[in-house]
């Protein structure tokens, strides 16, 4: 407690406290009235609770120093793949007796590779299909597959297809496409 809560709650030889003779006066006739300034108490109570201590002061935080030779330590990028493809399907949810197209695609530098040969393998519950593209891949490095289910595989089972791509002796593996029949 700081003074001036300890002044206002300390009692006087009457037993009464400081806020409770600011609070009331006694008339003539001896009988307790409240002062016709008794708003006075609550604006005195807020001027010592806004005069008391800070709860919540800041502390100031540690200044962080990076060493310099921390750069020299990090691994350096990864170098890029030469090649890259993807694969996916025209459609991921086909009906058990659709025909769907397999698409792929063959980069290098970010730019298509034409004339690559590809081939795909499909995943079905009862064993593996295998497509061949029935030209190489175009000026894009794009290439389709026809896949016709024929009911193949059975409803809500994921199927997934590997694909890969063959140029100048080196084959690609695709990420592969996937579709779950309805």
């Amino acid at each position: 407690m700081n003074r001036i809560q300890r002044l206002l709650t300390a009692q006087n030889k009457q037993g009464k406290t400081c806020l409770h003779v600011i609070y009331t006066s006694v008339n003539r006739r001896g009988r307790t009235r409240f002062l016709p300034g008794a708003i006075i108490v609550p604006c005195l109570l807020v001027l010592v609770t806004a005069c008391g201590p800070a709860v919540n002061q800041v502390k100031p935080q540690q200044t962080v120093t990076v060493n310099k030779a921390f750069q020299t330590q990090a691994t350096p990028l990864p170098t890029v793949p030469p090649y890259r493809c993807g694969a996916w399907a025209s459609n991921n949810a086909p009906t058990m007796f659709s025909t769907i197209l397999i698409l792929a695609k063959l980069t290098q530098n970010i730019k298509g590779v034409a004339g690559a040969t590809a081939a795909a393998t499909v995943h079905f519950a009862g064993g593996d299909v295998t497509l061949t593209a029935p030209l190489p891949s175009d000026p894009d490095g794009m290439v389709s597959f026809t896949l016709p289910l024929q009911g193949r595989q059975p409803a809500a089972l994921p199927t997934t297809v590997s694909v890969s791509f063959t140029t100048g002796g080196t084959t690609v593996q695709c990420s592969p496409a996937f579709f779950t029949t309805q």
